[in-house]
C-alpha cells in the first residue's frame, strides 16, 4: 500500500466516521500492509478512561478513531487555519485590528485580558489562540469568520461532513453528547489537508503555512504529551486541548529530522480525579507506541 492509496483511505475513514458515537463499539481495522489496530487497552486499563488515535505518515496506526470525542482546544489549529485561508483569499487582513472589550472576557484570556481597552490584530488573534490557547482570542476569530455557522461551513468545505461545531469557549469544553466532537481519524484528515502531504496539496500556501507551524511550534502548552513521547531532536507542531472533567488532547504534526511528517491526534478521556501529570503521561506513552509501531524504535 502505498502513500498515496493509504491517504486515500483515510479521507474515506473520516467520512464514514460521522455514524459512529461514543457509544459504539470499537470499529475492526483490517490488518492490510500499512495499516495496523495499535492495541491500547492495557494503557487504559492502567489509568482508566478511553483513549482515541489515529497516526498516519505513509502507514497508519489506530485506536477507537471513528469513536468521538470532545475537542476542547485542538479546535484552535483549524480556526487559524480558517482564517489565514481568508487572508490567502484577500478576504481578511493579519494586520486588521479590532477593539477588545470587558464584554469578550471569558476564562483564560492571557493575551486578551491585557488588552481590553485597547485592540489586538487578526494576527495577534490567531497567535495568542494557537500558541496560548486564548479563548476570547478564538470567540473573536469565530464571530469575524461569520459564527459559528460559518466555522462549520469551513469543515464542510475541506471534506469534513463529521465534526460538530455548536459552542463557543469555555462552553464548548462541557461534554454534551456529540455536541463539539471529532473523531480522531477525521483530526487527523483534516491537519493533512490543512498542511498538506505528497498526495494532498495543502490548504495553505507559505508564508501562511510558515505561520501557523510556527506558533505550534512554539506552544508551550502541553510539553509532557505528544512532545513527552517524542525522541530529542525531533520537531513537533500541535495543538492541546484540556476539558475540566477529563478530557486531555493534543494533535499535531511530528517531524523526525529525516523522512516523512506523522500525522498525529490523541484524544484522552480521563477520570476526573487522575492527576494532571498522569494524564499527560498517558498522551505520551500512546505517542511512543504509536512510533514504535510505525518503526521509529
Amino acid at each position: 500500500m502505498d502513500r498515496r492509496s493509504v491517504l486515500t483511505s483515510l479521507g474515506a475513514l473520516a467520512v464514514t466516521g460521522c455514524d459512529v458515537t461514543p457509544a459504539s463499539p470499537v470499529p475492526e481495522i483490517r490488518q492490510t500492509p500499512g495499516s495496523w489496530e495499535l492495541d491500547l487497552s492495557a494503557l487504559e486499563a492502567s489509568k482508566g478512561g478511553r483513549i482515541g488515535l489515529e497516526a498516519s505518515d505513509w502507514n497508519r496506526v489506530s485506536w477507537r478513531a471513528e469513536e468521538r470525542f470532545n475537542y476542547c482546544s485542538t479546535f484552535k489549529t483549524f480556526l487559524a487555519a480558517a482564517t489565514l485561508e481568508r487572508v490567502q483569499r484577500g478576504e481578511e487582513q493579519l494586520d486588521r485590528a479590532l477593539p477588545v472589550t470587558a464584554d469578550d472576557m471569558v476564562f483564560h484570556a492571557p493575551v486578551t485580558q491585557p488588552a481590553v481597552g485597547s485592540t489586538l490584530t487578526i494576527e495577534q488573534l490567531c497567535k495568542g489562540t494557537v500558541e496560548v490557547s486564548d479563548n476570547p482570542a478564538a470567540n473573536i476569530l469565530i464571530r469575524e469568520l461569520g459564527g459559528i455557522d460559518a466555522f462549520r461551513a469551513w469543515y464542510r468545505s475541506i471534506g469534513d461532513q463529521s465534526t460538530t461545531v455548536d459552542r463557543l469557549e469555555p462552553m464548548m469544553n462541557r461534554k454534551d453528547g456529540d455536541k463539539d466532537t471529532i473523531t480522531p481519524v477525521q483530526a487527523v484528515t483534516n491537519l493533512i489537508r490543512v498542511f498538506g502531504s505528497d498526495a494532498i496539496e495543502p490548504r495553505l500556501g507559505e508564508p501562511m503555512l510558515a505561520r501557523l507551524r510556527r506558533w505550534m511550534i512554539d506552544s508551550p502548552t502541553g510539553a509532557n504529551r505528544i512532545k513527552g513521547g517524542v525522541p530529542s531532536g525531533w520537531t513537533v507542531a500541535h495543538k492541546t486541548g484540556t476539558g475540566g472533567t477529563g478530557q486531555t488532547n493534543d494533535i499535531g504534526v511530528i517531524q523526525p529530522p529525516s523522512g516523512d511528517p506523522i500525522y498525529i491526534a490523541v484524544y484522552y478521556e480521563a477520570p476526573a480525579d487522575l492527576a494532571a501529570d498522569q494524564r499527560d503521561a498517558v498522551i505520551a506513552e500512546a505517542t511512543r507506541l504509536t512510533l514504535k509501531r510505525l518503526g521509529h524504535d
